[in-house]
């Protein structure tokens, strides 16, 4: 199955791993267990068109100055040596936006995946895409075949960025592939877990330790809905194009203090907690 109840990374960073850092920065990593990181983190990228509202400029401002948060996250996460980081960059419900805003969304992917292409080598970062690609734009679709075969051979942090995704979508689609393998073999067997884990977008993945969400929304937005069922959720008031590494540095620190049970309760605790209780808990 996909999902592990380790969070421990299989290498390790050192407090120098960032480089020159920042006090506050230097406060946060004094307090962190770089060997307790989070092995998969996914981030719900929200605040974009605030962000720029509140500064009286077009929401595409948002989205461009958002790209430098997006910059510091990965680049963050792969010298911390976090196995996976998955960025939710356009929804299936993303459609609904205006014509002119959807083009400069996918031109600015465009743009990021050639600009960011020696970043992406230097840290070694291996990248995959999740959600119905083969629904997007040629040109779309072409460089991000193309960022994922140049960096196939890199072992470091692997970045999925979730475009045209959504939860069920993605749940219908492992379905869909399950019932197409059996097509014409009978169906004895019923679906397990373990069997749609496999045809999930995330296959081979640890499912997410920590979601983050920015922009103080309470809801997560059809995002990995399977696969977040025991991560531990971080929401900030921080507008994602202000999200910084002293934020992410946060964000890690209170996930460390979070207990993580899994269901369970720990060895000598009363066991009398109704069940609808434990499984968030």
């Amino acid at each position: 199955m996909s999902h592990s109840h380790s969070s421990k990374t299989l290498h390790v960073a050192t407090p120098g791993s960032l480089g020159p850092v920042t006090p506050e920065e230097a406060r946060l990593l004094e307090k962190l267990d770089l060997t307790r990181l989070p092995r998969h983190v996914a981030v719900i990228m929200d605040g974009n068109g605030r962000w720029a509202q509140k500064r009286h400029l077009p929401r595409i401002a948002g989205h461009r100055s958002g790209t430098q948060s997006a910059r510091t996250t990965i680049e963050t996460c792969a010298r911390l040596k976090i196995e996976a980081l998955t960025l939710y960059a356009f929804s299936v419900e993303n459609w609904r936006r205006p014509k002119t805003e959807i083009d400069f969304l996918m031109a600015l992917l465009r743009e990021y995946l050639r600009k960011e292409m020696p970043l992406l080598q230097k840290n070694n970062i291996r990248m995959r895409f999740l959600g119905r690609i083969g629904e997007l734009p040629a040109g779309v679709q072409n460089d991000a075949r193309d960022a994922m075969e140049k960096t196939a051979g890199n072992k470091g942090l692997v970045l999925c960025v979730a475009l045209n995704y959504g939860g069920r979508a993605e749940i219908v689609d492992a379905m869909n592939a399950i019932l197409s393998e059996r097509n014409g073999h009978g169906t004895p067997n019923k679906v397990t877990e373990e069997q749609l884990s496999r045809h999930l977008y995330t296959e081979g993945l640890p499912d997410p330790d920590l979601l983050i969400r920015t922009s103080g929304e309470m809801r997560v937005s059809n995002f990995l809905l399977w696969q977040i069922a025991y991560a531990e959720i971080f929401v900030t008031e921080t507008l994602w194009p202000d999200f910084n590494r002293a934020r992410l540095l946060e964000a890690l620190l209170e996930f460390q203090k979070r207990e993580r049970r899994y269901g369970g309760i720990r060895e000598g605790e009363p066991s009398d907690e109704k069940p609808a209780r434990a499984a968030g808990n």
